[in-house]
């Protein structure tokens, strides 16, 4: 399987691939975590999160 190109360095671990990968459905008490009380919002995609580095964009809210 051909592996996919990440548009930035850690990008497998913002909440946008993680969402387009199904990430939700397969751990959903993993992914409340990372949005519980979130402090920041994705310029890029809208998501919140409460840390920084799952964001591709992150902006404090």
């Amino acid at each position: 399987m051909k592996k996919l190109k990440m548009p930035h360095p850690m990008h497998d671990e913002h909440l946008c691939y993680l969402t387009n990968m199904g990430y939700i459905a397969s751990n959903p008490e993993d992914f409340k975590k990372l949005i519980k009380d979130a402090k920041f919002l994705c310029k890029q995609c809208g998501r919140s999160a409460n840390a920084k580095e799952s964001l591709c964009r992150p902006a404090k809210i």
